[in-house]
């Protein structure tokens, strides 16, 4: 038995249409599932299903704001009307931007919160009614400021913190419903608008690569191998995970933040 042959099952990612999420959204597809995917783009949203759709399952989409619960609500409907029960839900959806507390206004800040935080509790509240009982996976994406205090993101540390424990607590509350629930911590990882935006010269790169343990930046592609990997019979005991697929970069503590102090200059 394949343990990663998810034909025939349903795989619903929030911010499934770029980045990170949209890889993991490919793994899935590649591997037979039928996915759903929202975003608040209706063009991207368009062109995530026309790429997924070629791998053979079924590939719907429906613009939608994390932030509207009413929206993802809808988005989570027309899913499983369309495939049925929810087998594997990705929260992914993020807000970022560099900036002091100092420099940063109240909407910036809840902005971030609103997107990364209150968005992850809306696409799980919605999510609920319509997840397989038991046997759904809950695979939320957080980040490595969750765990660690870095410059110029004390907003997206507070979010990606409330994420971790937002994940902890379901797994607790969704337990006896037989749905688990993990986190993934991507770290640096290559081609992503996040990296853009926080190293956005060669020599912001290079002295992320450098703060790495294993040397360089990770793949979309590696990120998606964890996210599978949770949602497999492999993982069928874990649950409440908080998990860091970052070369080491978390682990490096203060060495491996210095991204932020090259943000400032």
């Amino acid at each position: 038995m394949d343990p990663f042959n998810f034909t025939g099952r349903t795989v619903f990612v929030a911010g499934g249409t770029s980045g990170i999420n949209l890889g993991i959204a490919r793994a899935f597809a590649s591997h037979g599932a039928n996915l759903a995917v929202a975003s608040r783009s209706a063009d991207k949203v368009a062109a995530a299903v026309k790429e997924l759709s070629q791998f053979g399952g079924k590939a719907v989409g429906q613009p939608a704001d994390v932030r509207d619960a009413a929206a993802i609500a809808a988005a989570l409907a027309a899913a499983h009307a369309q495939f049925g029960d929810i087998d594997v839900l990705v929260s992914g959806a993020a807000g970022n931007f560099p900036a002091a507390a100092l420099g940063m206004s109240t909407n910036a800040f809840k902005a971030v919160v609103d997107i990364d935080l209150l968005g992850t509790f809306n696409v799980m509240r919605a999510a609920h009614q319509y997840l397989r009982k038991p046997g759904a996976v809950i695979v939320n994406i957080s980040a490595p400021q969750s765990v660690h205090p870095t410059l110029m993101q004390a907003h997206v540390c507070a979010a990606k913190a409330g994420v971790d424990m937002l994940t902890r607590c379901l797994c607790l509350e969704w337990g006896g419903d037989g749905i688990r629930v993990n986190s993934v911590i991507p770290g640096p990882i290559a081609d992503t608008e996040g990296m853009e935006r926080l190293s956005p010269t060669k020599e912001s790169r290079e002295a992320v690569i450098k703060s790495v343990p294993l040397g360089r930046f990770g793949s979309k592609d590696e990120i998606a191998n964890m996210v599978m990997f949770l949602a497999s019979p492999l993982a069928a005991y874990v649950s409440g995970a908080v998990i860091p697929v970052d070369g080491g970069w978390t682990a490096a503590g203060a060495r491996g933040f210095g991204l932020a102090d090259l943000t400032m200059r």
